[in-house]
């Protein structure tokens, strides 16, 4: 049997992932008290039970049973199953309009922002072990559902999963990134009429940025880096790195950085592109210029 744990921060769009998951098949408990975690393997054990993937939402809300990251962990290495960890986070400023707007009570205190800060740090370890991690700031439902739909689209389950992604700066850093490299150093092809209206995934557009050869060297630079740091990652128990390239927009050269390096780490570790903000910069030049040519 496989099982997702499901967890991250109270508002954060759990309700919304359980819901995907069980379209895709799942069999999901909310609010499970790590304490029952064992009861609930067995029962899905039992001869005759046809469970073989389940998803288990464990959240802030099993503090009242004095629960933590640790016995979670320990409890599911113990049944000697296959699992990941799905975690969920936002920032404070959405989590405190969405609390607003629902006019919900945090659970764990009745000042939101307090609430926030201690659910912050008594989910650090476990978000630490996740294998995926989501930003749902600027999601809207649907692509929280695309989102997680993703996540075992290949059911390939690796104990080591290497995030490559871009974004646009002026949409802001993605907080489930591990390493941040800033490709706006490079000349921008959004200011070549020609290439404006096309994306990194182009092949004119990835000839005008690997002219530079300052961009080559850091390719080759990130990627030794990479070969050395992963492997030290993986010692200590770390089973998820996310790396993101940003530029201005999200469109070209951050998109290249992250399809190039994709291109390089993907035979050596199980290995995933994400190009955040692609289509909705592809919508604003769009608008701007009148043009889209892709």
């Amino acid at each position: 049997m496989y099982i997702l744990v499901v967890t991250g921060l109270s508002g954060a769009g759990k309700s919304n992932a359980l819901r995907t998951l069980e379209d895709l098949g799942y069999y999901c408990v909310d609010n499970l008290p790590v304490g029952l975690v064992p009861d609930f393997i067995r029962f899905c054990s039992r001869p005759g039970h046809s469970v073989n993937k389940a998803a288990l939402v464990i959240d802030s809300r099993g503090s009242v049973f004095k629960t933590d990251a640790a016995r979670l962990i320990n409890t599911l290495n113990m049944a000697g199953l296959e699992y990941e960890i799905l975690f969920l986070d936002c920032s404070n400023e959405a989590l405190e309009r969405r609390y607003n707007e629902t006019r919900r009570r945090h659970p764990l205190s009745d000042n939101v922002k307090e609430g926030i800060m201690l659910e912050r740090a008594m989910l650090q370890p476990i978000r630490e072990r996740a294998n995926y991690v989501i930003d749902t700031t600027n999601l809207k439902p649907y692509e929280l559902h695309r989102f997680v739909e993703r996540i075992r689209e290949d059911e390939d389950v690796s104990p080591f999963k290497l995030v490559i992604s871009s974004f646009g700066y002026k949409r802001g850093t993605p907080m489930e990134a591990d390493i941040v490299l800033d490709m706006r150093f490079s000349k921008n092809p959004f200011y070549e009429p020609e290439l404006r209206g096309m994306s990194g995934l182009d092949e004119a557009v990835q000839k005008y940025v690997m002219l530079d050869e300052t961009v080559r060297f850091v390719f080759d630079d990130v990627e030794n880096m990479l070969d050395r740091l992963i492997p030290k990652y993986i010692e200590q128990g770390k089973r998820r790195l996310m790396v993101a390239f940003g530029c201005t927009g999200g469109r070209h050269r951050s998109v290249c950085a992250a399809h190039e390096m994709y291109i390089r780490m993907k035979d050596k570790y199980s290995c995933s592109v994400v190009h955040r903000d692609l289509q909705l910069e592809a919508a604003e030049i769009s608008e701007r210029f009148g043009e889209n040519k892709e």
